[in-house]
């Protein structure tokens, strides 16, 4: 920016964007002086480098602003976890149901996932079974994102929220 271009010449834009041709850098300098406004170097990699007049200040805030707005634009999701037992009670499996619904409605994923204690791991299909029930009731809400797996001593999948269905 400004005394610290280092180059003899310049492809000179306007802070119009029109192309003002190969100058001196003194001369641009000059120019960019005259207008109040700074002399910045786009792209230095170029032969001869491209400058470009701007007031660099204002194009500082502006691509603040446009930073900021992109982030309040931005959707945070997260992943919300519901634990499962291959042997859970209708009630509790509701319950469980109920929350993991919560979850879904307010638009964040949901990881479902049974722990298998003791001997329960010799009888997988037990707890596929509890997570396939699972999908099936929250079909109409939600999508799977990832289907069963095990991980050592666990099973697990992630629901997203889907469309819902009329």
């Amino acid at each position: 920016m400004n005394q610290a271009i280092r180059a003899n010449e310049v492809r000179l834009i306007s802070a119009d964007g029109d192309q003002l041709g190969i100058t001196p850098t003194r001369d641009a300098l000059n120019q960019a002086m005259d207008l109040d406004m700074d002399l910045v170097l786009i792209s230095a990699q170029a032969t001869p480098p491209v400058a470009k007049i701007m007031d660099f200040t204002k194009f500082k805030f502006e691509q603040k602003k446009k930073l900021k707005e992109q982030k309040k634009n931005q959707a945070v999701v997260t992943v919300k976890e519901v634990r499962l037992s291959p042997v859970i009670d209708q009630n509790d499996f509701d319950t469980k149901l109920r929350q993991a619904t919560k979850f879904l409605e307010k638009g964040n994923k949901v990881k479902v996932s049974i722990r298998f204690k003791g001997r329960m791991i010799t009888h997988k299909e037990v707890g596929q079974k509890v997570l396939d029930d699972f999908v099936i009731a929250t079909q109409d809400i939600a999508h799977v994102e990832q289907r069963a797996k095990m991980d050592g001593r666990q099973m697990f999948m992630q629901l997203a929220p889907g469309e819902k269905k009329k």
